[in-house]
């Protein structure tokens, strides 16, 4: 992984030379609403108020937690157990991006939504909560982080999600084939580069025209660079968006020819 400072140094980096996120200067129509309507979607909604309860309740929660770790590590720091504070704090997707995914889901509406890392279930009530019409399957590693996350889920009266525990290695395949199509996913799991594109690759199984795809922390590491590289030229994609701590991929046919977007965000 890199430190504090490479991330900085390359944060800056993206900072200076992404698009404005205005949309100026945007020509592809579908990219130009997805920037308007979706990235700079400013008004409230009050689902995030529910969630945001639910994060700060979570951030002063100090029971210890043992957490085997599947993935890559974190920048924080590993040991056989984890502060429920500190997941929060470090673990789970912030309020910005959070919301991001909420508004996502709320604007395209995908019918079966699959997360993998679920964490503490702050990031699976956004996008359980942004379409109750929605079958949310999320994935998670450790029991003990499961658990937690599945009182979460039921303190929000969030009924349309289903917890699977293991390693993504483990049930992910399963997973994917029992679905009709994977309409949207979120993949905040394993971050290292020959998991993050076999995951990928299972999920292009079942991917269709209207299909999202959400990769967390693709500067994370140079695996995670080198990973989003893959996925964004695999020739399914026909686009691809760059926020810096995501990436986004769409395969939708109005792309006739592959586009890569910068987006400051």
């Amino acid at each position: 992984m890199y430190s504090p400072f490479q991330l900085a140094f390359k944060y800056l980096h993206y900072f200076f030379t992404a698009s404005n996120g205005r949309g100026h200067g945007i020509h592809s129509p579908f990219i130009f609403q997805f920037i308007t309507r979706v990235l700079n979607d400013k008004k409230h909604d009050e689902a995030y108020e529910k969630v945001e309860t639910l994060r700060r309740r979570m951030m002063k929660d100090k029971t210890v937690l043992p957490v085997l770790d599947f993935g890559a590590g974190s920048l924080f720091g590993n040991g056989a157990g984890r502060t429920i504070s500190s997941i929060a704090d470090n673990s789970a997707k912030s309020k910005k991006y959070g919301q991001l995914l909420y508004r996502i889901v709320k604007f395209y509406k995908p019918g079966n939504i699959l997360e993998l890392g679920t964490s503490l279930g702050i990031t699976t009530a956004y996008l359980a909560m942004a379409n109750p019409n929605a079958k949310v399957i999320t994935l998670e590693g450790a029991n003990a982080v499961a658990s937690v996350a599945k009182q979460n889920l039921e303190s929000l009266k969030i009924t349309n999600v289903e917890l699977i525990e293991g390693n993504f290695d483990d049930t992910l395949a399963a997973v994917v084939s029992g679905l009709s199509s994977v309409d949207f996913a979120f993949i905040d799991g394993n971050h290292k580069q020959e998991p993050t594109v076999r995951y990928f690759l299972q999920l292009l199984s079942k991917i269709n025209n209207n299909s999202i795809l959400v990769f967390d922390d693709i500067h994370w590491s140079r695996e995670m660079e080198a990973a989003w590289e893959v996925i964004r030229k695999h020739p399914s994609v026909r686009c691809s968006v760059d926020l810096f701590f995501m990436g986004i991929v769409f395969f939708q046919d109005v792309f006739r020819e592959k586009q890569h977007f910068k987006i400051r965000f």
